[in-house]
């Protein structure tokens, strides 16, 4: 392991690596419901040519962006937990992560985009069911 690593140890190093970015079980189960809802979309789009950032379903027409954000990495108020090793690194990490969505909404905001967040442990369900309704009434106008 390199003396620059963020990981604690080398099975820290490769337990976080092996963490899946996109079609992770929460997204997979809101894009199931929103295909059944007869709802088309991209996956791991970009909404904004000069944004850095992918969201993990996008309907362009529609200008809404859906991001499945887990409780671990975007710091989710209810269920968040600092952890112990190394916990100087994931503190910062974890609040870069939040700047970083903080930035990304009010750019999308701007650009008359509406990003819906869902956190993994939602009933995903019922975000199905504001998302459907939200890029629906977003089409219709």
């Amino acid at each position: 392991m390199s003396d620059k690593s963020w990981a604690s140890n080398p099975a820290v190093r490769r337990s976080m690596r092996s963490n899946r970015s996109r079609d992770t079980k929460p997204e997979l189960v809101l894009r199931r419901a929103l295909h059944a809802k007869g709802l088309r979309y991209r996956v791991c789009a970009q909404p904004l040519p000069d944004l850095r950032m992918k969201a993990d379903i996008v309907f362009r027409p529609a200008r809404v962006a859906v991001e499945v954000r887990g409780c671990f990495w975007h710091g989710c108020p209810l269920h968040y937990r600092q952890p112990t090793a190394n916990s100087e690194y994931w503190v910062a990490k974890v609040a870069r992560n939040i700047a970083r969505d903080q930035k990304n909404s009010k750019a999308l905001a701007e650009a008359g985009w509406l990003l819906i967040s869902v956190w993994e442990h939602e009933d995903l369900s019922a975000a199905a069911d504001l998302i459907n309704d939200a890029v629906r009434r977003r089409r219709d106008v």
